[in-house]
């Protein structure tokens, strides 16, 4: 299957994109419409719930449910009701909710949720990554790291023993040691890194959102480089996927096999000849690869 993009309307700005294995379903975020959506593709049918405020993280719920990371806190969506319960709102002191909200995130196998933040105005790398457990009864959220300006490309190596985090504006990712019977994280060291924008020169894009093969190689959208690459364990680029439309932001693994890698993509403040173009900006695209993803870890609720 080439690259193709998929029946749907355009996202204002994909993100967070699963594929849930009982339900068959691609899920993800439009951020900046504010709403969570599924897509069935056996029938073609979609689903979209509007949220109160940008959703920047979704992720499958052993319950039924689907944990979203809302602007000021985490949350369970009801996808029968439609209803909404606030699980945990994030510390009061994390900063100013109209500066900060939840991005990109995804569980871990103990199936506590990571999430990562970005604040507006990008001045200082005031952006965190907090960490959601319900696992011991009740729910806590943690402040397990800093020092960034907009957290994406979270994601697991198979074995467990990597946790990877990239500072999208800084265009590096980095690399935690993991460990996950306890959820704690250590030694960060930079583990790839990526030439910033020049004036006048070709720009391969910074990273964004990001899945793990089974084989440990890292598969990551690069936002304004029209592109996805697949590193190596080591850092290393194994190839570069163009794709048709300028701002990929996520990629997953999807259907029965794991190896469909289905991409997000953004529309808003991208110019009218991308919006209008055959495959628009905002477009959800997907293609066949030779290597499965993992499956998608789901959240242990309390």
């Amino acid at each position: 299957m080439p690259l193709q993009a998929l029946p749907l309307p355009p996202s204002e700005l994909g993100e967070s994109p699963f594929w849930h294995p009982q339900e068959k379903r691609l899920y993800w975020c439009d951020i900046a419409g504010f709403a969570v959506n599924a897509w069935e593709p056996d029938t073609g049918h979609r689903w979209h719930w509007k949220m109160p405020s940008e959703p920047g993280c979704c992720a499958p719920s052993a319950d039924g449910k689907v944990v979203i990371g809302l602007r000021d806190g985490f949350y369970h969506l009801d996808c029968t009701t439609g209803a909404l319960a606030c699980l945990v709102s994030l510390p009061a002191d994390a900063h100013d909710t109209r500066l900060l909200r939840l991005n990109d995130g995804k569980c871990d196998t103990a199936g506590r949720l990571w999430a990562g933040s970005m604040i507006t105005p990008r001045t200082q790398p005031a952006a965190a990554l907090w960490r959601l457990d319900c696992t011991s009864g009740h729910c806590a959220v943690d402040r397990m790291a800093g020092d960034n300006f907009t957290a994406n490309g979270l994601a697991f190596s198979p074995d467990n023993r990597w946790m990877y985090w990239a500072n999208t504006p800084e265009h590096r990712i980095d690399r935690f040691a993991f460990d996950a019977t306890t959820g704690r994280i250590n030694d960060r060291q930079p583990w790839a890194r990526f030439a910033p924008k020049v004036a006048g020169e070709a720009y391969g894009g910074r990273p964004d959102g990001a899945s793990v093969d089974v084989d440990g190689n890292y598969w990551v959208a690069m936002y304004e480089g029209a592109s996805i690459l697949q590193l190596s364990p080591a850092g290393d680029v194994l190839q570069r996927i163009a794709t048709p439309v300028q701002c990929p932001t996520m990629v997953c693994f999807g259907d029965d096999d794991l190896r469909t890698l289905y991409i997000t993509s953004a529309r808003a403040g991208r110019p009218a000849t991308e919006c209008e173009a055959a495959i628009p900006a905002g477009s959800l695209l997907r293609m066949r690869v030779d290597i499965p993803g993992l499956p998608v870890n789901f959240f242990q609720p309390s």
